[in-house]
């Protein structure tokens, strides 16, 4: 899941080389920071939250297989 999601977002960035995800395990969910670089934020976000909404669904209907509870967050 992680290499998808870094893919993902390395395609819609202008630095790509500054793309970092992150996992942090918690008991009942997994949480994926997103980094990336400050000029880039607005790409990763889209126009109100769209393409972070998408990426939120894609990661969701992957880890509904798996039932388990999945978030993806944005960090600047």
């Amino acid at each position: 899941m992680n290499k998808l999601i870094e893919f993902l977002v390395k395609e819609l960035v202008d630095e790509p080389e500054q793309v970092s995800v992150t996992e942090v395990l918690a008991d009942e969910a997994t949480t994926y920071e997103i980094r990336v670089a400050p000029n880039d934020l607005g790409k990763v976000i889209g126009k109100q939250g769209r393409i972070a909404n998408a990426l939120r669904t894609v990661v969701k209907a992957i880890a509904m297989k798996d039932k388990r509870k999945v978030f993806v967050e944005i960090v600047a």
